[in-house]
């Protein structure tokens, strides 16, 4: 399951039909980055790279340009090296860059000082992605330069920059169909992530022994890396949105919220529940579980074609205010609390962002000052939460300290939307059932 290279070939397209005439585009990869001394971080290419060409090695820069007569896509990347492959593994070259990977043309990143300015002269327009890399910036503003300099020599310099991310993020911001699959597939995973950690979960286990579950589960179905830093907070620990220490004891009577999503060949699952440690909910937690989750369904029914971004979350708050009110949390008018946001001290974060190769992925949510419109293809997340602060003295004391979120993954269709992460249970039944459906299966292998 992967993305073909004919799509591959369809982005690239699509993206320079949007570009002016006698223009190009430059897109430099992810580089690789030191973790401590002389070992490095796993590399993990660039998405806009990979997006356009699958090419996932480091030191690659992709050049497309519409018109060219001897081919509009090119590469430059390492060339094979038998010494240094035997220590860090298979190279594609400039030849595999076109066998491999559909490169009409692809030199040696060793040249391209020499050989991309010549490409680059007397293009009227550059569309590049400036402050990103302010090391890559310099290196493309000397190319400029050089340019420039032989300007009574003939030479024809770029006029103007363009910033490339508007154009490919909005491209980036729809899924085709194998897009979408990879996604489920990735939501499939951590769904059932999810799972091992509810039923493994019990007082005394360690906050950092359920993402131990949590990463296993991801590793052992192809998905090696988390797409995000895994949150496993438990009790008051789930009141600190990205809490990522993970390293207390979970106590009996209170909850864990983990917040956990793998990445798949390149795309990201982002999911969150919230659990008893002990299995069975509180009179308390399960009150403003349900509030929370009520406000979820309420956030998922606004997600279909023609009904704006902002709509999800103006339907969460609302049914969150309304819960805070019903179990005196908050006092007043609902519609007055809400124009005042008196909610943010609960809930201080948005319903739900983009989803797709980044776990907070590109794509504007307004477009020309409006919230923009959902459309078959975009994928984001729900995520409404009640936070009580431990130090919160404006509320009953047997509020304070619970955390709760619950996020699911949802892609908008033709009709409506289609959550891909419905694998892992959210109803506190669902819950309670297959927490004590774990304690069994401990209790029978002990």
């Amino acid at each position: 399951m992967s993305i073909s290279k004919t799509e591959y070939a369809r982005r690239r397209k699509a993206l320079m039909e949007l570009m002016e005439p006698n223009s190009i585009a430059i897109v430099p990869s992810a580089k690789e980055k030191i973790r401590s001394r002389d070992t490095h971080y796993t590399f993990r290419q660039d998405s806009d790279v990979h997006y356009l060409s699958g090419f996932d090695e480091p030191d690659v820069v992709l050049v497309l340009i519409p018109g060219r007569e001897h081919g509009e896509f090119v590469i430059f990347c390492r060339e094979r090296d038998k010494a240094k492959e035997i220590w860090d593994g298979y190279r594609a070259g400039p030849e595999g860059a076109c066998k491999i990977y559909g490169a009409d043309d692809a030199f040696p990143i060793d040249d391209i000082d020499e050989i991309l300015p010549g490409l680059i002269e007397g293009r009227e327009r550059v569309y590049y992605a400036l402050g990103r890399d302010p090391e890559f910036d310099a290196q493309v503003m000397g190319w400029i330069n050089r340019i420039r300099a032989k300007v009574r020599s003939g030479a024809i310099p770029p006029g103007e920059f363009l910033d490339l991310n508007h154009f490919l993020h909005d491209l980036r911001l729809f899924k085709s169909t194998a897009e979408v699959r990879l996604m489920a597939r990735a939501g499939e995973i951590a769904a059932q992530a999810h799972i091992r950690a509810m039923q493994y979960c019990k007082p005394g286990v360690y906050e950092y022994q359920l993402e131990a579950e949590i990463l296993h589960e991801f590793a052992i179905n192809g998905a090696r890396n988390a797409a995000y830093n895994t949150i496993v907070g438990g009790g008051a620990n789930g009141c600190i949105l990205h809490y990522i220490d993970n390293n207390q004891v979970l106590r009996d009577g209170d909850l864990v919220l983990i917040d956990a999503g793998c990445e798949y060949e390149y795309y990201a699952s982002d999911i969150t529940r919230t659990f008893p440690v002990n299995g069975v909910f509180s009179r308390e937690q399960k009150a403003l579980y349900e509030v929370v989750l009520e406000a979820q369904a309420a956030a998922i029914a606004k997600v279909k074609p023609g009904n704006h971004w902002n709509e999800p979350h103006d339907a969460a708050v609302r049914v969150l205010t309304e819960g805070l009110v019903r179990h005196g949390l908050l006092n007043g008018n609902v519609d007055e609390l809400i124009e005042k946001e008196a909610y943010r001290e609960f809930y201080m974060h948005r319903t739900g962002h983009w989803l797709g190769m980044d776990v907070h992925d590109v794509g504007d949510y307004k477009v020309h000052g409006q919230w923009r419109v959902f459309e078959p293809g975009m994928v984001l997340t729900v995520e409404p939460g009640l936070y009580v602060s431990p130090d919160n003295t404006q509320v009953a004391k047997k509020w304070c300290g619970i955390g709760i979120r619950i996020e699911d993954d949802v892609v908008v269709t033709k009709d409506g939307c289609e959550i891909l992460t419905s694998g892992v249970p959210k109803t506190v039944e669902e819950i309670e059932a297959l927490m004590a459906a774990g304690r069994s299966k401990r209790a029978q292998s002990a």
